[in-house]
């Protein structure tokens, strides 16, 4: 294995899994496998790019460090040349959360300083510049992340947010600076680095930017970020000649077919409804699961009254119907009660013969995904940026869709179950 991730959630390993096995431009990717937690065996050798997906956005950050290394020795026994950390283009992490001190636990086990920290994904809208993250045209704070229900974005500046996090200095590279190419990235990282600055938030506005980022940093130990941090990286093996191999194995498969939306994000909120005109929808309410009036065994009956039709069950809610479930009952057991809801559904719907599953939201996908007890999902063709069609590599075949809230068009899931059966 040459390059190593660790993802701090199922739908962001998807996605920069994603973006490694397209390549970028005539580029071609490289041969990409998503670990589902941590592997309890070798990876395959034909494996050059492994994404070890962990649940640790919203865990304590002693916790996620603590993962992240275990993730890290992994990956490290399996040669890997370079490093990842990928969390949320939208830097999704509390003042107490686990960004800086996973980036800093990594980078002192490697022995590294003046380690990239750029969440940004222009082809999704989440571009940085003066060190502010922008959804779009609006900064971070200003859109609808403010309200998120877990890691609430209040502060629009990476580098004040990451200080409140962090035990070192945070340093910045400006757009300007990124401008100028690779080389100049490459050496305004080292004086980072020399000034003791573990992380550096660096700029980047187009793909154009984040491919001289990755240029720049083609024998950096350790690179933080979104996704499109990863658009460089390929390149940078095959031009050394190390990387010969691409494509992930992904199976189509076809027969029944279920979609499960956890996500309140707005973009999912859309989709459901759209996805509503044309084909069967249960909601199901928070109040409805803490009180026991909806099961597993509800929906999964739903389900499979409504097989050949695309059912979709979705507890996603306006933000402030959300909030006040929390007031009510307590975040955490609502959290909680919606996963294990949601994984039971999951495990339910698979043993009764489901072999395509859509699944939206990332804390409902690593439930889901855990619940069903997968190892390892070979990457497939694109069905929207940062959401690509999977496939188990061994055992019955399932091919699965995991969706970050805010990605995809508005007829994503038609879309999606469409690509799982037929490929591109």
């Amino acid at each position: 294995m040459l390059l190593g991730v660790i993802a701090d959630d199922f739908t962001g390993a998807s996605d920069i899994a994603n973006t490694l096995a397209k390549g970028h431009g005539s580029a071609p990717g490289l041969a990409t496998t998503q670990f589902l937690g941590l592997p309890s065996r070798d990876a395959d050798p034909a494996c050059d790019a492994g994404v070890v997906a962990l649940k640790s956005r919203s865990i304590p950050a002693a916790d996620a460090v603590k993962q992240s290394l275990a993730a890290l020795a992994w990956l490290q026994a399996q040669g890997c040349r370079q490093f990842v950390f990928k969390y949320c283009s939208t830097f999704d992490s509390t003042p107490e959360g686990n960004i800086g001190p996973v980036g800093e636990a990594l980078a002192e086990a490697l022995g590294v300083a003046g380690v990239v920290a750029c969440p940004a994904f222009p082809t999704a809208g989440r571009t940085l510049y003066q060190g502010n993250l922008f959804v779009g045209d609006v900064p971070l704070a200003e859109s609808s992340l403010r309200t998120h229900p877990l890691n609430p974005m209040t502060d629009s500046d990476l580098r004040r947010w990451l200080r409140r996090q962090t035990e070192h200095p945070v340093g910045h590279i400006g757009w300007a600076h990124v401008r100028q190419g690779a080389p100049a990235v490459a050496v305004a990282l080292a004086e980072a680095g020399s000034r003791g600055e573990a992380l550096v938030v660096v700029d980047a506005v187009t793909d154009e930017d984040l491919i001289a980022i990755g240029t720049a940093c083609a024998d950096a130990k350790l690179i933080t970020g979104g996704s499109g941090i990863a658009l460089g990286l390929p390149a940078n093996f095959r031009r050394a000649g190390l990387a010969v191999r691409s494509g992930g194995g992904f199976r189509p498969v076809s027969g029944p077919e279920a979609v499960l939306a956890g996500s309140c994000s707005q973009a999912t909120l859309g989709q459901v409804a759209r996805h509503a005109e044309r084909h069967p929808v249960r909601r199901v309410t928070v109040s409805e699961v803490m009180r026991g009036a909806v099961t597993a065994d509800t929906l999964v009956a739903f389900m499979r009254e409504n097989r050949g039709c695309a059912p979709l069950v979705c507890s996603s809610d306006a933000p402030d119907h959300v909030r006040a479930a929390q007031t009510e009952f307590g975040a955490n057991a609502v959290a909680h009660a919606l996963d294990s809801l949601f994984a039971e559904t999951a495990r339910q719907l698979v043993a009764d013969g489901v072999r395509r599953l859509v699944v939206a939201g990332g804390e409902t996908s690593g439930a889901v995904v855990s619940a069903l007890g997968l190892d390892a999902l070979a990457i497939g063709p694109e069905i929207a940026p940062g959401v690509p069609a999977m496939s188990t590599a061994a055992g019955p075949p399932l091919a699965l869709a995991l969706k970050s809230g805010n990605f995809g068009a508005p007829d994503f899931f038609e879309t999606a179950l469409r690509v799982l059966e037929r490929g591109a």
